[in-house]
């Protein structure tokens, strides 16, 4: 069977719609398999008490990048934050950390260089939320020791006690001149032989005896009295 003209013209321009087709679908599956700016996000996090700033590489092709992340002031002076990170992206995002000790509302700039296919940096900057990671707590003042009253006794109230010198000096008593009671007169006013003891002893001894011959002829008498 003899192939028109005809058909090799309808043949020729199939083959060409297929390849057309081919290449478009390949720059499509190269364009979604590229490296793009749009697959990198950043963000201010904390670790504790410390400020973080975490850079995010969503780029499926796995194109290896270089971040950058540099702090600006609000002059627009730029400070780069430590060192340059690499990452490789995936399709659930791989990554990376810098340790910085941001401030609130705070903006950084992240450029990202993967390759020749992107040099650019992170669409609009990043602007660090508006409460720090650890809020500065003003010291507790702390309460005055009260001083303790001494308990020891001042020096000057004191008693002093008389050294040894002192009273090895004291003048010894000095005898009297007054002459001295006799022996005799102080055991006379001992046993009161000075005094009326002994009249009085002897009028007690004379009414004991005329006591005792009354009762006798008392009893004499009512004797003869009977017998009779």
């Amino acid at each position: 069977m003899s192939i028109t003209r005809r058909s090799a013209r309808r043949s020729v321009r199939i083959l060409g719609v297929a390849s057309a087709s081919a290449a478009l679908a390949l720059g499509v599956a190269g364009q979604a398999l590229a490296c793009n700016i749009s697959e990198f996000s950043a963000e201010a996090k904390c670790d504790g008490n410390k400020g973080t700033i975490v850079v995010n590489d969503q780029d499926p092709s796995g194109t290896p990048a270089t971040i950058t992340v540099f702090s600006k002031n609000a002059a627009g002076v730029e400070k780069q934050v430590g060192e340059p990170q690499e990452v490789k992206g995936s399709v659930v995002g791989t990554t990376v950390t810098f340790q910085e000790n941001w401030k609130p509302n705070a903006t950084y700039r992240i450029h990202v260089k993967a390759g020749d296919q992107v040099d650019k940096d992170i669409k609009n900057d990043l602007v660090t939320p508006s409460t720090a990671c650890k809020k500065e707590e003003s010291p507790t003042p702390k309460p005055s020791a009260t001083p303790s009253p001494s308990k020891s006794t001042p020096a000057g109230s004191a008693t002093p006690t008389p050294s040894a010198s002192e009273s090895s000096s004291a003048p010894a008593s000095t005898p009297s001149n007054a002459p001295s009671p006799a022996a005799g007169d102080s055991n006379l006013a001992e046993t009161g032989a000075n005094s009326n003891t002994g009249l009085i002893a002897g009028v007690a001894g004379a009414l004991v005896v005329v006591g005792g011959g009354a009762v006798y002829f008392g009893m004499r008498r009512r004797g003869s009295n009977s017998g009779s």
